[in-house]
Order: structure tokens, then C-alpha cells, then sequence
């Protein structure tokens, strides 16, 4: 059922209650996420007076970098266009020593964080995710790897014939720093099934999140909005989102994934035209701060909305702007630009300075380095 349109009236009821601390329903979000004109300012000023109570005028940063092992990926989703079969012409697969290699690289780009991203390999068991853990904290010493989405910890578990706790605590002891809270895309199943099919269901992902926690692990929370879903669906992904986190205090941040359309099968066969708007992009990070009332970090990726966005989502409820990355073939292949692979932190500085706040690098766990 769609959402009716909001009055005036009801819009400032729903920034005040949440100013005074009511939690925001699933209904009032999908209402915040429908909104046009003016109105999309004042639900960013809202998040902006929240997000300077909850963390005050600091943005960070991670200095990281992604390294992607192999594009070749058992799922292919509607979403992607970087997953391949084996036999493209383009397909790619690291061998151990050029992922030595790359992580080598890494090492001397003095990075405090490495992401593992990657197609899902049909060929992977746990051993290769071992591997691929230990090559990085031999080739970077007190490197945090963040790594191994709920969907490729419930592969690698079915591949090895361990259960997908067994799997997170193999994961641990090989130098898994945290679990990356990527796969979950849109946390509906009928969505899913359109966007990308052949990853588990939301109930899976949710139970492999639960278990990290329990075996010890952080992770990171996303949401992947601007394909087929609806502002409703969008909202009732948030609250699973919140639900869990009242449960376990599990995520460190919320990451919002703009959806890039380009080369993805979902334009390929017409079922989208575009990604998601800078309209869009606002309300995400703006009602995810005051949606998320367990949240403390909400980042703006700036490799998927681009600099200047970033910029705007800083002013809208966010507080961290990702990492450097240094590479991002994800967003690259489906229609983001060079600069999708590396911001500078003294760019990063110059847009923080000239909205009046102060950048910092962190860690991954968001403790303050410098």
C-alpha cells in the first residue's frame, strides 16, 4: 500500500516527535522518503541537528583499500555488473601470488584496512577465504581485514560442509577483523527475487549477522536503494535494520548503496532506467538518522553519489565519508567514473572545512587515530 502524501502539519508533527526522542515508524519513514520540494530540507536540517547531538561536528574517514580477487561470481545479480561466468572473455581470478601482490600494494599505501570484495566464486571453499585472510595480515602487520558478506559466509559453509557459525569462527581465527553487512541489499524477499535471486533470503542474512555477533565479530549495514524498490520497502528495511540492533549492538555504521544502473541486467532487460536521484540520496542519509535512533554512524559513500553529493549527505545526517579505497571496480563497471577510486584526504579536508567541521581518520571500529 502506497504511503499517502504529507501535510505540512503532519511533517513538522513527525520532526518534532523525533526531535524529542519518539521513535519513527516504518510508516512515517515511507512517508519521509516520498517527500519533494522545500520539504526535503527540513528533514535534512532535522538530521543534521541530530547527527550534531549524536557525534558532533567530527567527520571521519578510513584510510583503506578494496582488493578484488576475482569478478567471477556464482550469482550474477539483477543489481551487478561486475559479477561474470568463468567463461567471459573478461572473467579474472587472482592467483595466491598476485593477490600477494595486491596486498603488498596495500602495504605500501600504509592502509589500516583492507576490504575483501569480490564476486562470490563458485569454486571457493572456506580454505580460500582462509588464504586469502592470512596472505593479507602476513603482507600488512595489525592490518584489519573487513571482509566475507553473510552470503559468502553461508557459501563457503555449504562448500565445506561446516555450518555457517563453524564457518564465522574458522573465519575468526584466521584474522577476520569484521564481517562486511553487504548482501542484504533490500531485506525483502519479493524485492530480492527480482534484484538479485540467487543470494540468500533476508531470515538467512539476518541469522548469519546474529551468529558474528555471537562468535565476537562487528559488522557493517547497508541498504541498496534506487533499483525496484519501494519507499515502503526501503522503511521496512531500516526497521529490520533497527530491530536487530536493539537486539545486539552488531553494526557499526549504516552505509547506504546507491543503486549505479549502467551494464547491470536489471537495464539490460528494461527493468530500470535510471539509479537513484540526488533526491533520493538526501532522504536516504537524512531518514536513516532519524530513523536509526541506535545508529551512531551513518556514512556517505562518497564512490557511489560522487564528491559534491557526499558533501550535501555530510549536511543531511552523516558523519563518515568510507575510506579511500584507492580501487573501486564495483562502482566502476556499473557506470561510476575514475574518481570512484580514490578521494584524497586532503580533498576530504578541504570539503569538511568549508562546511565548518573537521575531519578525522578512525579505524575501522571507529576509534579516533588522528
Amino acid at each position: 500500500m502506497t504511503t499517502p502524501r504529507l501535510t505540512h502539519a503532519e511533517l513538522h508533527r513527525i520532526l518534532d516527535d523525533a526531535a524529542a526522542g519518539s521513535r519513527m515508524s516504518e510508516t512515517e519513514a515511507a512517508s519521509l522518503f516520498r517527500l519533494t520540494g522545500r520539504d526535503i530540507w527540513k528533514v535534512a536540517a532535522a538530521a543534521d541537528e541530530r547527527r550534531e547531538e549524536v557525534v558532533g561536528d567530527i567527520v571521519t574517514y578510513v584510510r583503506n583499500m578494496n582488493l578484488h580477487m576475482t569478478n567471477i561470481c556464482k550469482n550474477r545479480c539483477g543489481l551487478c555488473a561486475f559479477g561474470r561466468k568463468p567463461t567471459d572473455p573478461d572473467a579474472f581470478c587472482f592467483t595466491d601470488e598476485e593477490f600477494r601482490e595486491h596486498a603488498r600494494d596495500a602495504a605500501k599505501k600504509e592502509v589500516t584496512e583492507v576490504c575483501y570484495l569480490a564476486g562470490v566464486h563458485p569454486g571457493f571453499t572456506i580454505e580460500n577465504y582462509e588464504t586469502m585472510i592470512r596472505t593479507l595480515c602476513e603482507e600488512i602487520p595489525g592490518v584489519h581485514v573487513h571482509g566475507c558478506s553473510p552470503d559468502e559466509i553461508a557459501f563457503a559453509a555449504s562448500q565445506s560442509g561446516l555450518t555457517t557459525k563453524e564457518t564465522l569462527m574458522r573465519l575468526k581465527e584466521a584474522g577476520l577483523g569484521s564481517v562486511q553487512g553487504t548482501a542484504a541489499e533490500i531485506l525483502v524477499d519479493s524485492v530480492r527475487k527480482v534484484i538479485c535471486e540467487k543470494k540468500i533470503p533476508a531470515s538467512e542474512w539476518l541469522r548469519i549477522i546474529r551468529e558474528a555477533h555471537e562468535v565476537g565479530f562487528k559488522a557493517t549495514s547497508t541498504i541498496m536503494y534506487g533499483s525496484v524498490e519501494t519507499p515502503e520497502e526501503r522503511a521496512h528495511h531500516l526497521s529490520i535494520l533497527r530491530e536487530l540492533q536493539d537486539e545486539t549492538q552488531v553494526f557499526t555504521e549504516l552505509v547506504p548503496l546507491a543503486f549505479l544502473h549502467h551494464n547491470t541486467p536489471l537495464e539490460k532487460n528494461g527493468r530500470v532506467t535510471y539509479g537513484s536521484t540526488g533526491r533520493e540520496d538526501i532522504l536516504l542519509t537524512a531518514v536513516s538518522r532519524l530513523f536509526l535512533d541506535n545508529m551512531k554512524n551513518i556514512q556517505v559513500p562518497w564512490s557511489k553519489i560522487g564528491q559534491k553529493m557526499t558533501q550535501l549527505g555530510l549536511l543531511s545526517g552523516g558523519n563518515d565519508v568510507g575510506g579511500t579505497m584507492f580501487v573501486d571496480s564495483l562502482s566502476r563497471t556499473a557506470g561510476a567514473g575514475e574518481e570512484a577510486d580514490f578521494f584524497d584526504p586532503k580533498d576530504m579536508q578541504y570539503l569538511c572545512a568549508d562546511m565548518g567541521r573537521q575531519l578525522a581518520r578512525r579505524d575501522t571500529l571507529y576509534n579516533i587515530l588522528e
